[in-house]
């Protein structure tokens, strides 16, 4: 009998990974909660009660019910509505749609900018990298918040807008660490044999380097979406955020803030949970990856 065949090397790191993530408990309890999270957003038209910003499908009669009440057609409003009558619950798996996408879409874009100017940094040196890290530097060294407001104050509200926001408050991250990484990888010797080879430098940057830089930039990309969604929170809630048609999680806590104190809490208190469970679980995850992928920085 002919001996089996040898397991190909990245099934075999597959494996080892899923092996390592899954001897944490809170990274395994964080990874069910998103996708579960994930599921409930993509599926909401379908699986909601009401659609809560279609106009048709709301009663002022409904307005800020408690959770629990029914409604006049029977149903149940589980976790209260709010002041136009919205279901809770559809609005924060409403929000939850906007939250991920923008999360989601800030962290890639920003990571695609930030690792192509790293690399090109790492790769060139000399002035243009020191230009370059002094950039990063220089955007590193003021708050992000406060670069966002300044963005959306000028651009206005809308979720292009503050992705574009997003982006240009998180690349500098990915460029500072991909830089690092790359940087190290450029005194190899497969490095030496691709220039020898004359290889464009562009095949050298997203060929060469890039994969062997990919383990600090998944570390930082788990991070940064949970960043991204805490900012656009907190931007929707100072209300330069996203419109009212458009609601993430950080608009429904703006919305119902000023009732608080008039005792419907729930308004804000059950999209106020939905966002910490999210990026919680999304730091749970994140922070098992960084143990496998990075153990140095447990240490």
């Amino acid at each position: 009998m002919s001996a089996p065949a040898p397991m190909p090397a990245e099934t075999s790191l597959t494996k080892e990974f899923i092996r390592s993530f899954c001897t944490s408990k809170l990274a395994i309890v964080g990874f069910v909660i998103l996708v579960v999270t994930a599921v409930a957003a993509i599926f909401a038209p379908w699986i909601t009660p009401q659609n809560p910003y279609d106009l048709m499908q709301l009663d002022i009669m409904n307005g800020r019910l408690p959770p629990g009440s029914e409604n006049f057609d029977g149903g149940i409003f589980w976790l209260g509505t709010d002041d136009q009558g919205r279901d809770m619950l559809s609005g924060i798996l409403f929000g939850l749609r906007t939250s991920l996408s923008v999360g989601i879409g800030s962290a890639l874009l920003a990571g695609a900018v930030g690792v192509t100017i790293g690399l090109i940094a790492a790769y060139v040196g000399g002035r243009i990298e020191s230009g370059l890290m002094r950039l990063v530097d220089l955007q590193l060294s003021f708050p992000s918040i406060l670069v966002a407001l300044m963005i959306l104050t000028i651009l206005g509200k809308g979720i292009t807008n503050v992705v574009l926001a997003l982006v240009i408050v998180e690349w500098a991250f990915y460029a500072r660490t991909v830089r690092g990484s790359a940087i190290v990888e450029m005194q190899r010797e497969y490095v030496e044999a691709a220039k020898g080879l004359a290889m464009p430098f562009y095949r050298v940057l997203f060929r060469e380097l890039l994969p062997n830089c990919l383990p600090p930039i998944l570390v930082i990309a788990t991070m940064q979406i949970a960043r991204a969604i805490a900012l656009e929170a907190t931007l929707s809630f100072l209300g330069l955020g996203v419109p009212i048609t458009q609601p993430s999680l950080g608009l429904l806590i703006a919305n119902g803030y000023q009732y608080v104190f008039a005792g419907y809490y729930w308004i804000s208190f059950y999209p106020g949970i939905a966002l910490l469970i999210l990026i919680v679980a999304i730091n749970l995850v994140g922070d098992q990856v960084r143990d496998i992928l990075n153990p140095r920085m447990n240490k």
